[in-house]
């Protein structure tokens, strides 16, 4: 793509896209599409662009006013595994990350930052693609603004689902609020792909479903809890970004909850530390107690928390207090495990004070960081340090939405195990030695990911589960329901556990479920065809994967790999 054609997407899509969903909201008639896709994160994106490129007219739908979820709306820097640079994404995610790396270049950098090939905004070190959410969030409406322009794709933004029409084993129409007013509206299409966050079609539409965690008896893994419990769920985070002006006084009135909050000692099973808000936390892998410094006037330095998920780095720029350095705050600190947020008798009004508590948790330690954490030089506070103001969308610095780790997860025709994925459990099983053992070959594998399985302390008192695992592949019988023909997951809600969703759940991952999903309903509409169809016949499941190969899916690893 020239620099001129690029230029224009990109202002196309910063402009048409909200403008055509205005114009859509107020028609008086429901919506008719060939794909529905629920939900306008990672996933929900990555599937509207596979139906659109596929001719499909789409309509997406977002309850917050950013597509792009992980990337945007809760402000969370992409977890990647160590080949990304080479393999282990689809095209169109490497596009996706392209593109991020060229909004970048058109800041004011200093020449020396604009000349990096593999530039990394943020200079953070969780991740090869540190940035700010903008940038992210420019980078997939220019990759939509084609089929924004076409007509093929109509967003719903600031939309949640209200309610689901079924017609058998058959999603017919889903219903549609505006959270800011306004009419409801009812979308129909022949697929229907969730994306939320939280699955929230699975319950609205009779989808049968697990939460939390199931036990080791249904499925044998090693770390499943003895009795399943559906409230155990992953904490969840609700980010911040600061900047820090040394010799300022930006300290923000004490929060009313603070002193509980600072004084709150975890009650955990393996126990926590101490106090939450100390540097000292368990080391997710061992759960020995391990401290890692923060200093925000050190710009530099391994480790350290400022610079761990930092998605500004200031001296990147021509112009360095033009653009300050910002730090993304996503630490064990501001986790939020005291309750779930979906399960048995959780409701909307509950979820909805539980999350406004993970909020409260970090304007809480914000004010511990500015008055009385400890600092290297003895001293406590850091007085300069500030919510850094639009860069997650807010004046406050708080990202759009929490972070949710764990989803509903529909009941699969096929679900990923701990036995398929974890290095130890495929050791044992093969036999094979640590530099030799592979995860489980999937024969119907759209796609593929790499991470450890990563499990935040949870709901049920549970505290750090970070177990060794193996680049995997991702299996179409994880996206289809065993019952609902229609229906497809596009998100964190497939066919995982409470144990592998901790390596499923991450972006590049995300974005492969959501384009694969995407990808099977353009093709099963093509075919006449339903989804388990495709996956029950192996001609057509053949040729399915010949034309995900064609866009660019890497259906088994290119690159040689090694437990994680």
């Amino acid at each position: 793509m020239n620099r001129r054609r690029f230029l224009f997407l990109s202002g196309a899509a910063a402009t048409v896209a909200p403008r055509v969903a205005a114009a859509r909201v107020r028609q008086p008639t429901g919506i008719r599409a060939d794909v529905l896709v629920v939900g306008g994160g990672v996933g929900g994106v990555a599937a509207a662009l596979a139906a659109c490129r596929a001719g499909r007219r789409v309509v997406l739908t977002e309850e917050t006013r950013w597509l792009g979820g992980q990337f945007t709306s809760q402000g969370v820097p992409p977890d990647e595994h160590p080949w990304i640079e080479q393999a282990g994404c689809t095209r169109s995610y490497r596009e996706f990350r392209d593109r991020v790396r060229e909004f970048d270049r058109l800041r004011p950098l200093t020449t020396a930052a604009a000349a990096v090939e593999h530039s990394n905004p943020g200079g953070g070190w969780v991740s090869r693609l540190c940035c700010e959410p903008q940038l992210a969030r420019e980078a997939l409406q220019s990759q939509l603004a084609p089929h924004i322009a076409s007509g093929r794709l109509t967003m719903l933004l600031g939309h949640r689902p209200l309610s689901v029409e079924r017609r058998g084993d058959r999603i017919g129409s889903v219903v549609f609020e505006g959270l800011s007013g306004g009419p409801h509206w009812t979308v129909q299409a022949p697929y229907v792909l969730d994306a939320t966050e939280l699955g929230d079609l699975l319950p609205l539409g009779g989808v049968e479903h697990v939460t939390g965690a199931e036990s080791r008896r249904e499925t044998g893994e090693p770390s499943a809890p003895e009795t399943a419990d559906p409230l155990d769920q992953q904490a969840i985070t609700w980010c911040f970004a600061l900047e820090h002006h040394p010799g300022r006084n930006h300290v923000l009135d004490r929060p009313e909850d603070y002193l509980r909050w600072r004084d709150y000692i975890p009650d955990l099973k393996p126990p926590w530390t101490g106090p939450l808000f100390r540097w000292e936390h368990p080391d997710p892998i061992t759960l020995r107690p391990r401290s890692l410094p923060f200093d925000p006037v050190g710009e530099g330095g391994f480790p350290n928390l400022w610079t761990y998920r930092r998605i500004r780095q200031a001296s990147r720029f021509r112009d360095p207090a033009a653009f300050p350095s910002v730090c993304l705050v996503n630490w064990p600190h501001n986790d939020h495990w005291l309750a779930p947020l979906v399960g048995p008798d959780v409701t909307q009004a509950q979820r909805h004070a539980r999350m406004q508590e993970a909020k409260a948790l970090g304007r809480s330690f914000l004010h511990w960081l500015q008055t009385d954490a400890p600092r290297p030089d003895g001293g406590t506070g850091w007085p300069g340090l500030r919510p850094a103001s639009g860069v997650l969308g807010t004046a406050d610095g708080f990202a759009l939405a929490p972070y949710i780790r764990e989803s509903r997860r529909i009941r699969a025709r096929f679900t990923v195990l701990e036995q398929h994925v974890s290095t130890e459990a495929r050791m044992r099983e093969t036999g094979a030695s640590r530099d030799k053992v592979r995860s489980t070959e999937f024969p119907d594998s759209v796609g593929v990911g790499a991470y450890r399985i990563d499990l935040h302390p949870s709901t049920s008192g549970r505290n750090y589960v970070d177990l060794s695992s193996l680049p995997f592949q991702i299996p179409l019988g994880a996206l289809i329901p065993q019952r609902v023909e229609n229906l497809l997951a596009a998100g964190k809600n497939l066919g995982v556990t409470h144990i592998t969703n901790g390596c499923y759940r991450l972006h590049p991952v995300e974005w492969n479920v959501g384009e694969a999903a995407g990808a099977l309903a353009a093709f099963c509409l093509e075919k006449k065809q339903p989804p388990a169809a495709v996956h029950s016949r192996p001609e057509l499941l053949r040729e399915y994967q010949a034309t995900l190969r064609a866009q660019g899916f890497e259906l088994e690893w290119t690159v040689p790999t090694r437990p994680l």
